[in-house]
């Protein structure tokens, strides 16, 4: 079976990056876990493709959670991906509205304007105090490529160019980046403004010729040929990505925790014992009344299970 792939390259004697990403395999395991209209599945694939991307550039051993909150039929996108490219993803629905098969970002998750996008950076070896690296901006854009290259520009201060897509078989995607002309490879071969914007440019104005029936049907090392086979470009060794969820029983325990006795107990009252289900990848946990003493007996605090961003179990 052929491997997720994602690949990074990046143009020589210039100050632009790129990445190509195909996730397949990994992609399906996602859907296999819920049943999701084809509106949401397309937008979550997209982020999956997004998050990857954005993942592999990451300077720390950790994870990457993005979000999207919404105040239409869907509330909640997830994803996550850690430094190995590890994945998991779901999404909640706000009820039972039927959703357009051609529904888009604004109208799913973005009806009155309320609509957040969420970048969580989560170190996995925290220093004592440390907490999660939040940012938090407003969905600005009609789909899920602009709203994440305006968080880019605004947040990271990085011009970024997104092409993704998906559908049921496949989630793919396109980053160009636009280097800082000081430091690392850029200093050592350094460039004028107006060269390093040129270049920028060509490498942009090529990436629009993309289509996304294109970006679904064609392999990405077909695609980098047929995009940039005018440019001299480094091509690095490939990585891959791969489902992953990290919920334990210790982590839901936590959880419960932080819920707070009163309110478990109030819930072992009402149900007897309490279930549990991953929203990731759906596996369950059961805790009875001396499952829960057990929790509240220890002294340990409850750690911080649920990230800043609401992605939880």
């Amino acid at each position: 079976m052929t491997q997720d792939t994602l690949q990074k390259f990046i143009f020589e004697n210039a100050a632009v990056r790129g990445e190509l990403v195909d996730i397949s395999q990994t992609w399906r395991e996602i859907q296999a876990r819920h049943q999701y209209p084809v509106a949401v599945k397309r937008l979550l694939g997209q982020m999956v493709s997004a998050a990857a991307l954005l993942s592999a550039n990451l300077k720390f051993n950790g994870s990457i959670v993005m979000q999207i909150h919404g105040d239409g039929p869907v509330r909640l996108l997830v994803v996550e991906c850690d430094s190995q490219l590890r994945m998991r993803a779901t999404a909640k629905l706000s009820g039972d509205a039927p959703i357009a098969d051609n529904a888009g970002l604004t109208s799913l998750l973005n009806q009155t304007g309320k609509g957040r996008f969420v970048i969580t950076l989560d170190p996995a070896e925290k220093v004592p105090g440390q907490q999660p690296y939040q940012g938090v901006v407003p969905l600005d854009g009609e789909d899920v490529a602009t709203v994440i290259e305006h968080y880019m520009l605004r947040s990271e201060q990085l011009d970024t160019q997104l092409w993704l897509a998906a559908n049921d078989d496949v989630a793919r995607g396109l980053l160009l980046q636009k280097l800082p002309l000081h430091g690392g490879k850029a200093e050592a071969n350094p460039l004028t403004h107006e060269e390093a914007l040129e270049t920028w440019n060509r490498a942009v104005m090529l990436g629009r010729t993309l289509k996304e029936e294109e970006l679904l049907t064609t392999t990405i090392d077909v695609l980098q040929k047929r995009l940039f086979w005018e440019e001299t470009i480094r091509v690095f060794d490939p990585v891959h990505p791969s489902f992953h969820c990290s919920c334990t029983r210790d982590k839901v325990g936590n959880m419960l925790k932080m819920l707070g006795q009163a309110e478990v107990e109030d819930a072992l009252a009402e149900q007897g014992k309490l279930g549990i289900n991953c929203d990731f990848c759906g596996k369950h946990y059961e805790y009875d009344a001396v499952d829960c003493a057990q929790l509240f007996a220890s002294d340990a605090p409850a750690e911080a299970l649920i990230h800043p961003t609401g992605a939880k179990h």
